[in-house]
């Protein structure tokens, strides 16, 4: 299946902070995001979730994942926040609650093909007993 998504993130980069470790933290977890910097922030571009899927699977929480991804699920659209240090050192740690002092990372994601749900199995399968469940099951 071929999917079509447009992913795009924004990170605040504070004064104490160096924009290139800020730009690390978007790239470790989204490899092909084209990022720039602008008026205080990066803004990121993706087209693919295929690494971030990956890790997700390896720190197996992909339960948490699709809390997060279909607890904000809006027609096409959902969106999730992470945070950076986690996120710098390649580990996905969704910011949930109280906002991190230095800014999350702001993760919105449009799916246009096939839709959104299935956009959401196929980076976070549905799991049964922590285990991803099998498509040929």
């Amino acid at each position: 299946m071929i999917y079509s998504v447009d992913i795009q993130i924004t990170a605040p980069v504070n004064d104490t902070e160096v924009t290139d470790r800020v730009r690390d933290a978007i790239t470790n977890l989204f490899p092909d995001a084209d990022v720039e910097f602008q008026h205080g922030e990066l803004l990121a571009e993706a087209h693919s979730m295929d690494h971030f899927s990956e890790q997700l699977h390896r720190q197996e929480i992909l339960d948490t994942a699709r809390g997060e991804f279909f607890g904000d699920l809006r027609d096409d659209t959902f969106s999730f926040a992470l945070k950076k240090q986690p996120a710098f050192e390649g580990v996905v740690n969704f910011a949930v609650g109280n906002p991190d002092e230095l800014g999350d990372i702001q993760v919105r994601v449009r799916v246009d093909e096939p839709d959104a749900e299935s956009f959401v199995d196929h980076v976070a399968p549905p799991t049964e007993e922590g285990k991803p469940v099998a498509d040929d099951a």
